[in-house]
C-alpha cells in the first residue's frame, strides 16, 4: 500500500479555448473514493475537478486508462488517440525470446562484401554506433520503403535529413503530442531503416499534455486561414530557389563590371560556395515548411477513426475511408490539366491528330507551330507546364527519376491515350461529383444511428475537422516533393555541370554520388584552384574513382535482399502512424520472423493487407515494378505495384482496381485510390512476387483480401 500511496495519475481536462489543466491525485485516494458511483463519482464529488474528464494518464507505469462516458467528445476521442502512440508496453515485451524471435543486431549485421565501402557514402551520424549502442538496442528498426524503397544516393539523402528533424519537431516540441517522440533513422547497406523513438518519461508528458491542447485545437479550427499563409509562404520560397544563381563558369578574369566602378569585394570563388550552402538551407526550410500540418492531417484522421468506431462498433476501414474521400487538391491538378489540355486538342483543328502521332514531342511541337490552331493549344500547354509539370514521373525522392519536364514524353503519352478514350466516348476525370455523392449517402446513413445530441455534436465536429484538415495530405505533396524538388534537382544539375566543366567527374549526376558534406569540399577545392591561378591540378582522378565506386556499390545494393527490420520487435506494434502511413503491423511483423515467402502465400492463392479503399473488382492484373512499365497498363486491368506514385494519377481512371505491397489506410496509394472511387488493396507485402501479369484476381476493398482467381 506504500508504493501505491506515491503513485500519482496526472487528469488532463480541457480548460475552454485559452488552455488547459493538469491535476494530480494519489491512486489510494482514486481505491478509497472510487467505490460504488465509480471514478466518475469521485470527480463530481471534487470541485477541482471539471466534469468533462479528456483521459488519465497513470504516470509512474506510463499507462493508460480511457474514461467512457455516455457521449463522445470529439477532442477526448484526439487526445486519447494522442496517448496510444508510443504505448510503452509495446517496448516493455520483445514479441519473442532474444535469440529466437529477433531480427539481425544491427551492430554485429554483415552487408554482402559488393557492398564493401557503403558506409563512407553517407554521414558518420546515419550508422549505427557503439556511442549509442545501449539506446539504439531498445528500438525496434524497419525498412522505410515508402521514402526510400530502393538504395539510396549519397546526396538523394538530404530529403531524409530534412523530414527527420521537420517530423520530429512538430511532434516533441511544437504540437507536443504527449506520449510521442519523433522517428529516427539509420543506414545499413545503402536502404535506410527507421523506429518511432520510446517515449519520454511521465513527467515530460505532463508538461507536453499543458502545451498540447491550445496549440493543436487551433490549428484545427482556423486550418483554412492557415493553409492559405502556408501557401504563400513556400511558394515564395520556392521562388527563391528557382532564383538562386549558380556559376555556370569560373571565369578566367573577374569581369570589369565587378571591379569599376568600386570593386565588388567577393568573387566566383565566394559565389560558387555560398549559393550550394543558400541552397542547403532553403532545402531544410522547405522541410521544416513540410510538417506545419501534416502531423496533425493524420491525427484528424485517426480521431475521425476513433469517433466512428465508438459510436459505430463495427464500422469498416473502407467505410471510415469513404467518408472523407473527395478532395479538391492541388496533388491532382497535373492529371485534370492533361485531360484539359487532350479536350482542347480534340476540339482544335488538326491538333488531335498530330498529338495521336508517334513522331517524339519535340516534332510534335514544330508541327503544331505551323497552324493557328496547333499555336493556340502550345499556348495553353506553357501556361499548363508552370507550374503542373513539376511533378516528379516517380515519388519525387530520387534524382533519377525525373519529371514531366525533364521527361515530357510521358504526359504526351497520357494525353494521346486520353485522345483515344474519347473517340470512343470514354469519361476521361475522375467522378469527383460520383464521390461526392456516395460520401454523402454513406455519411448520411450513419448519422441516423447516432442516438443522442451529445453524440451528434461529436461527430459532427470531428467530421468537419477531418474534411476540413485531411485534404493538406495530398495537397501540400505537390508543393513540396514534386515542385520544390524539382526546382532543388535542376540547380544541383547546375552545380554538376561547373564540376564537368572544370573536370572534377565524368558526367552532370555523378554530382548525386557525393552526400551533402563532401560538396562543399568539392567546391572549396575548386573556389582554391580557380583563385590560386593558372595549370592549377585538381582531384579530378580522385572525385571520378569515387563517384564509379559509388554508383558500383549502389548497384550491388539493389541486387541484395535486405533484412525486413532490425533488433528485437515488440509484442505488439501499436505506433499509429507506424501502421496507418507504413503499413507494419503486428502480424506483418510476425510473417517477417517466420519467413514467410512468397511462393507459400501464392499457393494459398490469398493475398492480405489493408482494406484501402471499398468496393470490389475482378480483373487481369497488370505488375509494374518501373515506372517505364506503366505504358503497358490496359483499361480494365488490376494494377499491381510496389507503390504508387503522384504522377500515376491519370491512370487510375482506366483500372479496375490496384494492389499495392507497400502502405497503409493514409498511404498515397490508399488516398488516390478512395479520390478516384477505385478499390484498392495495400500494404500486401508480397503481391509484386506473388501476382503474375495476366492472372486474374478479385480485390476487395472492404476487407483487404485479394483472391487469385486463375494462374495464367
Amino acid at each position: 500500500m506504500d508504493n501505491i500511496k506515491k503513485m500519482k495519475l496526472t487528469l488532463f481536462f480541457p480548460m475552454g479555448d485559452d488552455g488547459s489543466k493538469i491535476v494530480s491525485i494519489s491512486l489510494q485516494s482514486l481505491i478509497v473514493h472510487s467505490s460504488g458511483s465509480g471514478l466518475k463519482g469521485l470527480l463530481r464529488k471534487n470541485p477541482a475537478f471539471p466534469p468533462e474528464i479528456l483521459f488519465i494518464c497513470r504516470a509512474e507505469l506510463r499507462d493508460t486508462i480511457f474514461v467512457d462516458f455516455p457521449a463522445v467528445n470529439w477532442k477526448s476521442a484526439c487526445v486519447n488517440r494522442c496517448f496510444s502512440f508510443n504505448q510503452p508496453k509495446t517496448r516493455r515485451q520483445p514479441m519473442a525470446d532474444e535469440k529466437a524471435g529477433r531480427f539481425p543486431d544491427p551492430h554485429e549485421f554483415k552487408v554482402p562484401k559488393e557492398l564493401e565501402g557503403w558506409e563512407e557514402m553517407y554521414p558518420s551520424h546515419y550508422l549505427f554506433s557503439r556511442d549509442r549502442m545501449d539506446w539504439e538496442k531498445r528500438q525496434f528498426w524497419y525498412q522505410d520503403k515508402i521514402h526510400a524503397p530502393e538504395p539510396m544516393p549519397p546526396l538523394d539523402l538530404i530529403f531524409q535529413e530534412a523530414w527527420q528533424i521537420a517530423l520530429s519537431q512538430y511532434t516533441t516540441r511544437v504540437f507536443c503530442i504527449p506520449p510521442a517522440q519523433g522517428i529516427a533513422q539509420r543506414m545499413v547497406g545503402c536502404y535506410m531503416y527507421i523506429c518511432a523513438v520510446e517515449p519520454p518519461p511521465p513527467e515530460v508528458i505532463g508538461e507536453k499534455a499543458e502545451q498540447f491542447q491550445k496549440r493543436v485545437f487551433y490549428v484545427f479550427e482556423h486550418y483554412d486561414e492557415l493553409w492559405d499563409k502556408w501557401l504563400v509562404k513556400f511558394k515564395a520560397l520556392g521562388n527563391e530557389m528557382a532564383q538562386l544563381k549558380i556559376p555556370g563558369e569560373m571565369p578566367k578574369f573577374a569581369p570589369d563590371d565587378q571591379v569599376f566602378p568600386a570593386p565588388k569585394g567577393y568573387y566566383v570563388s565566394y559565389d560558387v560556395v555560398e549559393a550550394f550552402d543558400k541552397l542547403v538551407n532553403m532545402m531544410f526550410k522547405g522541410w521544416q515548411y513540410h510538417f506545419e500540418m501534416l502531423n496533425l492531417t493524420y491525427l484528424a484522421y485517426l480521431m475521425f477513426a476513433d469517433v466512428a468506431r465508438k459510436l459505430f462498433p463495427g464500422i469498416s476501414e473502407s467505410a471510415i475511408g469513404k467518408m472523407v474521400a473527395g478532395a479538391y487538391v492541388s496533388m491532382f491538378r497535373p492529371e485534370e490539366e492533361l485531360c484539359r489540355l487532350a479536350r482542347l486538342a480534340v476540339s482544335l483543328r488538326g491538333v488531335k491528330d498530330v498529338l495521336s502521332g508517334t513522331q517524339s514531342v519535340s516534332e510534335k511541337l514544330s508541327a503544331l507551330d505551323t497552324t493557328p490552331d496547333g499555336r493556340q493549344w502550345i499556348e495553353e500547354y506553357k501556361k499548363a507546364r508552370e507550374p503542373w509539370f513539376y511533378v516528379s514521373c516517380g515519388s519525387g525522392w530520387l534524382h533519377h527519376e525525373g519529371s514531366w519536364l525533364t521527361q515530357p514524353e510521358i504526359p504526351f503519352n497520357y494525353i494521346k491515350d486520353y485522345i483515344g478514350r474519347l473517340g470512343r466516348g470514354e469519361k476521361i476525370e475522375r467522378s469527383l461529383d460520383e464521390i461526392d455523392k456516395q460520401r454523402e449517402k454513406i455519411i448520411s446513413s450513419y448519422r441516423e444511428l447516432i442516438k443522442s445530441d451529445d453524440d451528434r455534436a461529436s461527430f459532427e465536429n470531428a467530421y468537419k475537422t477531418v474534411r476540413t484538415i485531411y485534404r493538406y495530405a495530398e495537397d501540400h505533396l505537390f508543393w513540396v516533393e514534386h515542385w520544390f524538388h524539382t526546382i532543388w534537382f535542376g540547380k544541383i544539375r547546375d552545380f554538376g555541370r561547373l564540376m564537368v566543366k572544370r573536370g572534377m567527374i565524368n558526367a552532370v549526376d555523378d554530382i548525386f554520388m557525393f552526400n551533402r558534406y563532401e560538396i562543399p569540399e568539392m567546391l572549396t577545392e575548386l573556389a582554391t584552384g580557380w583563385a590560386l591561378g593558372v595549370n592549377i591540378p585538381l582531384r579530378s582522378d580522385y572525385y571520378k574513382a569515387k563517384a564509379e565506386k559509388r554508383k558500383k556499390i549502389l548497384n550491388a545494393a539493389r541486387n541484395w535482399t535486405q533484412p525486413p527490420a532490425l533488433g528485437v520487435p515488440p509484442e505488439e506494434v501499436a505506433e499509429p502512424f507506424t501502421i496507418m502511413l507504413w503499413g507494419i503491423t503486428t502480424d506483418k511483423v510476425k510473417e517477417w520472423l517466420k519467413g514467410a515467402d512468397a511462393s507459400a502465400a501464392g499457393e494459398a492463392g490469398e493475398i492480405k493487407g489493408f482494406a484501402s479503399s471499398a468496393g470490389s473488382a475482378e480483373g487481369p492484373a497488370r505488375v509494374l515494378k518501373l515506372l517505364k512499365d506503366i505504358v503497358d497498363l490496359k483499361a480494365g486491368e488490376v494494377l499491381v505495384c510496389p507503390s504508387t506514385n503522384p504522377s500515376w494519377a491519370p491512370v487510375f481512371t482506366k483500372i479496375k482496381a490496384a494492389v499495392t505491397d507497400i502502405g497503409g489506410l493514409t498511404s498515397h496509394a490508399a488516398i488516390v485510390c478512395r479520390e478516384y472511387g477505385v478499390p484498392s488493396v495495400t500494404g500486401t507485402g508480397i503481391a509484386t512476387s506473388v501476382i503474375k501479369t495476366g492472372d486474374i484476381i478479385r480485390v476487395d476493398g472492404d476487407t483487404g483480401v485479394v483472391t487469385i482467381v486463375k494462374r495464367m
